[in-house]
């Protein structure tokens, strides 16, 4: 038995189940302080404390660059508290999620439940959308469960002129080829002092902002879903009586960042990356959990009913090409490739309206090519599609909800090929170079293997349900709490 944020919990587990863990060992911190002792390093203004790991490195004309470029600073506030629903469990759709049932939320437990509410806040990252779309699983999940939860953006608590100067840095770094893959796997996944040096400048303006946001919103518990809050909620912890913290990491390799002293749990979505947390905290409470996978996913149309609405023949070959919320890549190259190979191409642009404006000029002379820019309807979109065609990221989960086989690019560097390689390991998944003969080539060869499309996943959106709350009830937050 251990004591997190005052209460008596069960020891680590790795496949979610409380009832099957032993006792937590001692927690050993990073830099070989007791667990819960936090370095002065940790306040606003202290230039001179060492940082975990190593010393402070003054003088870095790349530090405060590094760290905006990495972990991109923004202007603006904290996103408003989500309504809390009446009972246990929310209605249908609530952010996007499937409402599941929880089983440790019925009878005398839901009416405890429902006197003792608790606050979280979701500490999420604006790059890209993967970070949002995981904050909005947990917070959709903790609402069921009787929590209040809120989100915030920790880059935001960077602050930054007009909130795009750490974007336009980090945009920067991944369009020179082999920079940013030189930072993450010569640094981050080392805990370099590069590493070290981002997580300090960073934690010099997030400290004091979520120390104010906690001081504000009294709050049970916090999730750390982008490393930037992760540092920072490490170092207020002791500041905080009967806080209790978690991270949520769906990247395969967790790097340094992601990894401090005072996280009583860690969310990782495979045993690599639960290795790779024990790399610099051997100790850790980790819990693995299936990757959340939003509601309409699940309830798609058929591909028939799809192609319907979007005037695509039954018996055209036709693929989904999407990167991101950044529309990373040759979106408009490869489009144009494969849709004069005969490929109807549903091209989506994300939040790139540059290249959703290429993308509409090139359907003008192009008709098979499809563009979208922002749009919900992904999941018809991959229903109506015989092959996803995409980079590594979140999309690869929802894919397999629906069956859909995927041919990804290689196209985001660092973090982005180390999850590449987890979801060619994962299966019925191939890579492809970003030239668009290569692209189209691979596409080709791909649908010749895979039509009819491929049976969807059997995994309901209940496993994440039941892992997320076992999770939970290691960290003391049962159906009795």
């Amino acid at each position: 038995m251990a004591q997190i944020g005052g209460i008596t919990v069960s020891g680590p587990s790795e496949n979610g189940d409380p009832a099957a863990t032993a006792a937590l060992p001692t927690r050993p911190s990073a830099e070989g302080r007791p667990a819960g002792v936090v370095s002065a390093a940790g306040r606003h203004g202290d230039d001179k404390a060492s940082v975990r790991g190593g010393p402070v490195i003054d003088g870095l004309a790349v530090q405060e660059a590094a760290a905006t470029a990495l972990l991109a600073g923004a202007g603006g506030g904290l996103a408003q508290p989500r309504p809390r629903p009446r009972s246990g469990r929310s209605p249908d759709g609530v952010d996007g999620f499937a409402a599941a049932d929880t089983a440790d939320l019925t009878g005398a437990a839901a009416e405890q439940a429902s006197t003792r509410r608790g606050s979280a806040l979701l500490l999420s990252g604006s790059l890209g959308m993967g970070h949002d779309v995981m904050a909005e699983a947990c917070g959709a999940s903790l609402a069921r469960r009787g929590f209040t939860a809120r989100t915030a953006d920790s880059l935001r608590m960077l602050g930054g002129r007009n909130g795009s100067r750490g974007e336009k840095v980090f945009r920067g770094m991944i369009a020179v080829p082999g920079l940013y893959d030189a930072v993450h796997f010569s640094q981050m996944r080392t805990g370099g002092r590069l590493a070290l040096a981002i997580e300090r400048a960073s934690s010099r303006y997030v400290v004091p902002a979520l120390r104010e946001e906690l001081t504000e919103h009294p709050t049970d518990l916090v999730i750390s879903i982008f490393a930037t809050g992760a540092a920072a909620t490490s170092r207020v912890k002791p500041e905080f009586p009967g806080l209790v913290t978690a991270v949520f990491s769906t990247d395969c390799c967790v790097h340094r960042l992601w990894v401090h002293d005072n996280t009583d749990l860690y969310l990782v979505t495979s045993q690599t990356a639960a290795r790779y947390v024990r790399r610099f905290a051997p100790g850790a409470m980790i819990s693995v959990v299936p990757t959340p996978v939003r509601e309409p996913f699940y309830d798609p149309p058929s591909q028939e009913e799809a192609r319907v609405a979007l005037g695509i023949p039954a018996d055209a070959p036709c693929v989904l090409l999407m990167s991101g919320s950044w529309g990373l890549g040759p979106l408009v190259e490869g489009a144009a490739e494969m849709a004069a190979a005969g490929i109807y191409v549903l091209a989506v642009a994300g939040r790139n309206k540059p290249l959703a404006a290429r993308l509409t000029a090139l359907s003008e002379r192009q008709h098979k090519v499809i563009p979208f820019g922002f749009t919900d309807r992904i999941p018809a979109l991959m229903a109506a599609s015989d092959l996803v065609v995409t980079s590594s990221g979140d999309t690869c989960s929802e894919a397999r909800v629906i069956g859909r086989d995927l041919l990804l690019i290689d196209v985001v560097p660092g973090h982005g090929r180390d999850n590449l390689q987890k979801e060619l390991e994962r299966g019925r998944a191939e890579v492809t170079n970003t030239d668009p003969v290569s692209l189209t080539r691979s596409a080709l060869a791909c649908l010749d293997r895979v039509k009819p499309p491929s049976d969807r996943v059997a995994i309901g959106p209940q496993a994440w349900e039941q892992a997320f709350g076992s999770a939970l009830a290691q960290i003391g937050f049962g159906a009795h709490w």
